[in-house]
Parts: structure tokens; sequence; C-alpha cells
């Protein structure tokens, strides 16, 4: 999984590398086996690493999967906020810019399959030492969501009988859902024509334009 942050001097660098290394490597292998079948070892052998390499980044594979999951909806939050900032400085509306973060959503999605389908399976469980962390972050990129459409409300652009909490749960909830569904059965589908789809009900349901 990219991401544009390398750290600070060639170390820093260095260091990221082989993170974005192991993370890959550990959410392929989790996507095909689950976690529990998933060892240290086989992350080490996918990312061409030695073992040792794995523990001293992350101090368990526990810690690795919760930093994964961290970095993995950071990437996504950040290309949310990204394509609701870049629709503002073009002077759009703020539901120009929920539907430019919904195409946002999807190229992510298309790009990170694996890691998606794992981040909406861990959302479910409950027994897990990382579900505070994967709460935090869920609310980091579903906050994201809130803030334009309060804007839209304040603007007179949506109803001010919105519920924004919910309604920016739900318009995340249907971009993840909606793109793993076209990824597993509808993959004969453009990414153009599930955004369309995915854009007609934003703007029937959200801003009330037919």
């Amino acid at each position: 999984m990219d991401s544009s942050s390398t750290g600070t001097g060639t170390g820093g660098g260095r260091r990221a590398a082989t993170r974005q290394k192991l993370y890959e490597a550990a959410v392929t292998l989790i996507a095909e086996k689950g976690f529990s079948a998933t060892t240290v070892d086989e992350i080490a052998e996918r990312a061409g690493v030695a073992k040792g390499t794995v523990y001293y980044n992350f101090a368990s594979k526990n810690e690795l999967f919760e930093e994964l999951l961290r970095h993995g909806v950071g990437l996504l939050t950040a290309s949310l906020r990204t394509a609701a900032e870049e629709t503002e400085a073009h002077g759009g509306s703020r539901v120009e810019a929920l539907d430019a973060m919904i195409r946002a959503g999807l190229v992510f999605i298309y790009r990170y399959p694996a890691f998606t389908q794992l981040y909406v399976a861990e959302l479910w469980r409950t027994n897990r030492t990382w579900q505070s962390t994967l709460m935090v972050v869920r609310q980091e990129a579903v906050a994201v969501v809130e803030k334009v459409l309060r804007e839209g409300v304040e603007r007179g652009e949506l109803s001010s009988e919105i519920d924004v909490q919910l309604t920016a749960a739900a318009l995340v909830g249907m971009v993840l859902v909606a793109a793993l569904d076209w990824q597993s059965f509808q993959r004969e589908r453009s990414l153009d024509d599930v955004h369309s789809a995915l854009s007609l009900l934003l703007r029937g349901r959200v801003s009330g334009n037919r």
C-alpha cells in the first residue's frame, strides 16, 4: 500500500520502505489464509526480509496488523480529505465534494481490495486487541464526511433535517459495500459506471435533487 511519507533522512526512508513491504505481505497473506493461520515467518518470506526485521519494526504480529489497519484507513481518510479540499479549491459545492469523495473511495478500494476486505471483516469482530484502534481510525474517516455534510447544511445546500452523523456513516458504508460487491461479483463494470450509480443515489437522496 503506497504512502507519500518516507520518513526523515535515508534511514527513515529505508524503514518506511521496509514497513511498506511488510504491510503488503501481511495484507495479502491474511486475505488469503486468515489472521490466525498466517505466521510471522510467512510474512517475512513474502516481504523478502529476515524474520528479525519483522520484530525490529513491530513487537508482534498483532502490532503489525494493528498498524496495517491504521496505515490503510489513514490512506483512505487522506484521499477523502484531498477530494473534498480540491473540490472546494475549484469552487465546487459540498454535494460535488461528497461526490468526489465517493469516487476517491472507489479508487482506493479498486487499488487495495484485499485491505478493504480485511477492514470490513474486522469491523464486525469484537475479540481483537486492536478493536479500539480500529474504531478510532474508522471515526477519523467518517469525520471527514461529517465535516462536508455539516458545511452543506450550513450553506443551505443540504436539508437541515439530515442526521449528519448517521448519514456520514451510511455514505462510507455504501461505498465500501458497493465497491466490494463490484469487485467480487460485477467486475465487468467500470469504475466510472459504479461511480455514476452511486452519484445518482447521492444526488437523489442526500441533496434532494432529481
